[in-house]
């Protein structure tokens, strides 16, 4: 009879028919799936379904007073919690010192807010201790040169922020890296290198030790490399390092590696890691090859000593380390990991919470990562996303079922979130705040005066 009646309406019969109790005969029908159950305020897994004709209403904050700041040690905020399109109060942590070394992943495409997550998580572990972070930055946008930032944090004895262009800004290091800092090992996964040029590069390194690159450079022969490979090498470092020989002198092109510059800049950054602060590296201007390289050099260093503290038995009395790296996929990807072999960011991501070293793993192509990585991800914050292909794969590795989200995952608007971790009972639908106005917020609480009893009055 409705479609009878619509019929007619549409085709200009009957202009003045209503539908009868319209209100009452048509309803939308939704489908609920139990994800957590609540009893004497302590969340548990659901064993039952609900009573037949249980009552529904919407979630309020006062159902997730189980979710306060208060139960987790060390509290890391991400967003709020968000019922559909509503914003509740009620805020999301993780403990910071369990979820990094078990490492984040955030897949999205661009326009989603990726970097505006970061940068929140990042302000807000300037306030933990002991917890040191490694941010490979290739926008250098968040140290805030030129707009709000991390500088703007009260905790400024906690951010280191290393540049090649060191003009025109207060707090920032000179990013300068020495040849005698880079062994072979750097180069692992990161420059691709034939069989004969590996074995040619350990060949000058044991021969010539701290000035190999130097060697190579000068094309000083040894016994066992032929000199088109040596030829082959040197033409490559040139394109990476920026490095040359000009009558028999070595000159660099770039900004960053040195010969007479620079010894004590690794050093310098593995001491900051350690006394658990916020270590910002300006790529915005090296290559794509020497931005890696850049954070192979130090993410090694770092954890060749956190394997050291481990069997020496102090591993527990370190801060934890946590590494930003974005386009993860450039160390992470199946391609790269079979053509070149695994390297330092893909041996932390197999490895790395044994020794309390985790990677936070941005990425918009999450297909292009290996199972077996994404399955050691246990913490996902998973932004919007359109591409069916990257859902499959974010639902697939994720630590709770979103069989279920598959759309819900593509309509996320910016800022909009799911997070999926085993230190959660649920995944959990967030909003993330906009940085600027959560750095404001902050900041004007902070500044705040306290309100006067009447005893102090």
């Amino acid at each position: 009879m409705r479609e009878l009646a619509s019929g007619l309406q549409l085709e200009g019969h009957g202009s003045h028919m209503e539908f009868l109790d319209e209100e009452l005969r048509n309803y939308i029908i939704a489908e609920a799936k139990t994800i957590l159950q609540i009893r004497d305020s302590e969340p548990q897994l659901p064993k039952t379904l609900p009573n037949f004709f249980s009552q529904v209403r919407r979630i309020e904050d006062d159902d997730l007073k189980f979710l306060m700041e208060e139960k987790i040690k060390n509290p890391l905020y991400l967003g709020n919690v968000r019922s559909g399109s509503k914003e509740l109060k009620t805020s999301i942590h993780v403990d910071a010192r369990e979820a990094i070394p078990h490492h984040i992943l955030i897949p999205a495409t661009t326009g989603r807010g990726k970097s505006n997550l970061v940068k929140v998580m990042l302000w807000e572990l300037m306030g933990i201790e002991n917890i040191g972070m490694l941010v490979l930055d290739p926008h250098d946008e968040y140290y805030g040169r030129n707009e709000l930032g991390l500088k703007d944090h009260p905790n400024q004895e906690k951010l280191r922020y290393y540049s090649p262009d060191t003009s025109n800004i207060h707090g920032v290091e000179s990013l300068r890296i020495n040849l005698k800092s880079i062994k072979p090992e750097h180069f692992d996964g990161i420059v691709e290198f034939t069989d004969a040029q590996r074995d040619a590069l350990k060949r000058y390194h044991n021969t010539h030790r701290k000035e190999w690159i130097s060697a190579i450079i000068r094309e000083e022969e040894i016994d066992g490399v032929n000199p088109r490979t040596l030829s082959v090498i040197k033409r490559k470092f040139d394109n990476i390092l920026g490095i040359y020989a000009e009558n028999g002198q070595i000159k660099s092109r770039g900004s960053v590696f040195k010969t007479d510059a620079g010894e004590s800049t690794i050093k310098s950054i593995i001491k900051s890691l350690e006394d658990g602060e916020i270590v910002i590296i300006d790529t915005s201007k090296l290559t794509g090859e020497a931005e890696l390289l850049v954070g192979s050099i130090i993410v090694g260093a770092i954890f060749n000593k956190y394997q050291k503290y481990k069997a020496e038995g102090i591993l527990e009395e370190k801060p934890i380390i946590g590494i930003v790296i974005e386009e993860a996929p450039r160390v992470l990807g199946k391609e790269v990991i079979e053509r070149q072999g695994h390297n330092i960011y893909s041996i932390i991501a197999r490895e790395g919470r044994k020794f309390n070293i985790g990677l936070v793993a941005i990425t918009q192509l999450v297909s292009l990562i290996p199972r077996t990585i994404l399955a050691n991800m246990n913490t996902k914050i998973i932004l919007g996303n359109e591409m069916s292909q990257e859902r499959a794969e974010i639902i697939a590795s994720a630590s709770q079922d979103l069989s279920d989200d598959n759309r819900t995952i593509a309509s996320l608007d910016r800022g909009e979130a799911i997070v999926t971790s085993v230190f959660t009972k649920f995944a959990v639908p967030i909003k993330i705040p906009l940085f600027d106005e959560h750095v404001k917020d902050k900041i004007n609480k902070r500044e705040k005066p306290p309100l006067l009893s009447l005893e102090d009055l």
